[in-house]
């Protein structure tokens, strides 16, 4: 079995989408969702400095559009011979919707209307106070996990091959960062808040006026939730996980294990790609890896998929 991810919030970099816009009807297809979400998403991926493509507002439609124009030309949908069932789909975070929009659940259209909504409400909430999140690399789980308590911060991606990201106020992340737990490397991440957490609440409520009238199908391939990693049978129940995930934990590990459970040998990353995959590769022993970083990586992914 093989599955397609699209990645989070953190994995952009400046200039990530010039190559992908030489492709036909990529620019058309991001122009449309640019008014769909609120942003000018090819200015924003292809001049927009590091400052602008971190802001939350910028940052989560970008990668959302990016994940599901590259999967188009890739042809991870229904047109391709490969079987539904074989290919599976899973995002980390915001990348739920673009997994969403892959399964069939939601149209692409809707998943830029929700997406520009959930960025708008996080990006507001993160303002509200000063938040961010810290990436915490090796050492004990259990000890790091406890160390994260203690500071009064939230675990917020649990993502497995030994990396936490810990997420809060500014000065309880200054405070870890002083006493950080033992055998563990601490690196801030580039985001604007503390996503994930009780601090997003705010824009729970804003994603669930926005979805009230979304119509969700049940998935047609395999779709994995970061809630629990449970593949999701029900449209309806799909949607719920979505909205509540924006103050909830995202267990990435929980995802990949269901991977293995289900015999994934084959893994896709969807642009801009990296992070996953880098995951995977030491969670999912002996798995095939194809990072999509710029379009001369389909013909891998492609090969991939046949």
């Amino acid at each position: 079995m093989l599955f397609v991810a699209a990645p989070g919030q953190g994995a952009q970099t400046p200039g990530f989408l010039s190559p992908w816009l030489e492709l036909p009807g990529f620019a058309d297809r991001l122009g449309t969702w640019s008014e769909l979400a609120g942003c000018d998403l090819i200015r924003s991926g292809t001049v927009g400095d590091a400052d602008e493509i971190r802001d939350t507002a910028v940052a989560q439609p970008l990668l959302v559009a990016a994940a599901i124009a590259a999967a188009l030309d890739l042809v991870v949908t229904g047109a391709h011979p490969v079987s539904r069932q074989a290919v599976g789909v899973a995002g980390h975070s915001v990348g739920e919707l673009a997994a969403g929009a892959l399964a069939d659940v939601i149209s692409a259209a809707d998943a830029m209307r929700l997406v520009g909504v959930r960025a708008r409400g996080m990006a507001a909430a993160a303002a509200a106070e000063q938040t961010s999140m810290t990436a915490v690399l090796g050492g004990d789980e259990s000890a790091v996990l406890a160390s994260i308590e203690a500071h009064g911060l939230t675990p917020a991606n649990v993502n497995g091959a030994g990396q936490i990201v810990a997420a809060g106020t500014m000065s309880q992340l200054a405070a870890f960062a002083a006493s950080p737990p033992a055998g563990a490397r601490l690196r801030p991440l580039s985001v604007a808040g503390a996503f994930h957490t009780h601090h997003m609440a705010p824009a729970v409520d804003a994603l669930a006026a926005a979805a009230a009238d979304v119509e969700a199908r049940d998935p047609v391939r395999p779709l994995l939730s970061n809630r629990d990693g449970a593949v999701v049978k029900s449209g309806p129940d799909w949607l719920d996980r979505i909205i509540n995930q924006v103050s909830a934990p995202v267990r990435w590990d929980l995802c990949m294990q269901t991977m293995d459970s289900l015999g994934v040998t084959g893994f896709i990353e969807l642009p801009p790609a990296g992070t996953l995959t880098g995951l995977a590769k030491r969670a999912l022993r002996g798995v095939q890896l194809v990072a999509l970083k710029t379009p001369d990586d389909l013909d891998a992914a492609r090969a991939l998929l046949e």
